[in-house]
């Protein structure tokens, strides 16, 4: 099942809402994350560039971006990043793959 790595930023008025209601912000990203026919892997909160990153396994990435448009037009995410991730059984595969296609491609001026 494909996996994707997100990333994103909490606004001034979700950081609001958790010192007023302090929640458990892993356990509403799952409740989102599962409505959209994912599975939520892991989620961490981050200090750097981003606020928090999560693993998700989802067959349809259009299922994903339909979760993070809600997330994103709820007011509480911004700066959402996704990336599809790989293992590295599943690169070794692309490489052999990358090989064959290889052999049916010309550079140019070649």
């Amino acid at each position: 099942m494909p996996r994707f790595i997100i990333s994103g930023n909490y606004t001034a008025t979700a950081m609001k809402g958790m010192i007023d209601t302090p929640s458990d912000r892993e356990a509403a990203t799952r409740a989102l994350v599962e409505a959209a026919g994912g599975k939520l892997e892991t989620f961490y909160l981050t200090t750097g560039d981003n606020d928090f990153s999560l693993k998700v396994t989802i067959d349809d990435a259009s299922d994903l971006l339909a979760a993070l448009m809600v997330a994103g037009a709820s007011g509480a995410a911004s700066n959402l990043k996704t990336v599809r991730a790989f293992t590295s059984e599943e690169f070794t595969e692309i490489q052999k793959k990358a090989g064959s296609i290889a052999k049916a491609y010309k550079a140019p001026g070649s």
